[in-house]
């Protein structure tokens, strides 16, 4: 197997893929009232069968190019992910988006995290429009969009019906150039 460090405190970004099921299942179970405020992400994962369900969805996105999970572990035990959604190679565009049980907030995992997965899909891909939707109320999300340098686009007014609620979802992107350049800041900072 292998794994991208995120740091020196023993955050991995791993692939997360079928046979992680269990441990995939345990993760949701922990943090799935936390996980799901916003999103429905593995609210159908209600045993290891449905987990594997869910993963292996996924990988075949990953197969068809469309999309795919990365889990986020924390000193060997998985505690988020991030993701490709509407993976558009051909057009260059792509969506990415996360989610964490409550271990795993307040340490940047995330913002860690997706600069790899931006990197690769600009860089290693040919990516050209990266794009961010939250829910307007979900700040800790719309915070990550906002430290990796995302341009809030606008807002879908009450777009989104979740829970009984119908929420605003607000859209963010990053455009290569603009990657590019900040990483090229934030590098010359570093020297």
């Amino acid at each position: 197997m292998y794994a991208i460090s995120l740091g020196d405190d023993g955050a991995e970004l791993r692939p997360l893929e079928p046979w992680h099921a269990e441990e995939f299942f345990a993760h949701l179970e922990r943090g799935r009232e936390f996980i799901n405020q916003y999103v429905p992400f593995g609210s159908k994962a209600v045993d290891v069968d449905s987990a594997r369900e869910t993963l292996q969805r996924y990988a075949d996105m990953r197969a068809a190019d469309t999309g795919s999970l990365h889990g986020l572990w924390l000193e060997g035990k998985l505690v988020g992910g991030v993701l490709f959604l509407n993976f558009d190679a051909e057009n260059a565009n792509c969506e990415v988006g996360c989610w964490l049980e409550p271990a795993g907030t307040g340490r940047g995992l995330v913002t860690r995290a997706m600069r790899v997965l931006i990197d690769f899909a600009i860089e290693g891909r040919g990516i050209h429009r990266v794009e961010w939707i939250a829910a307007a109320g979900n700040t800790p999300s719309l915070n990550v969009a906002r430290r990796l340098g995302m341009t809030r686009e606008g807002v879908r007014r009450e777009s989104y019906p979740y829970r009984g609620v119908r929420h605003d979802l607000e859209v963010w992107s990053i455009l290569a150039p603009d990657w590019r350049e900040a990483r090229a800041r934030a590098a010359h900072k570093d020297h």
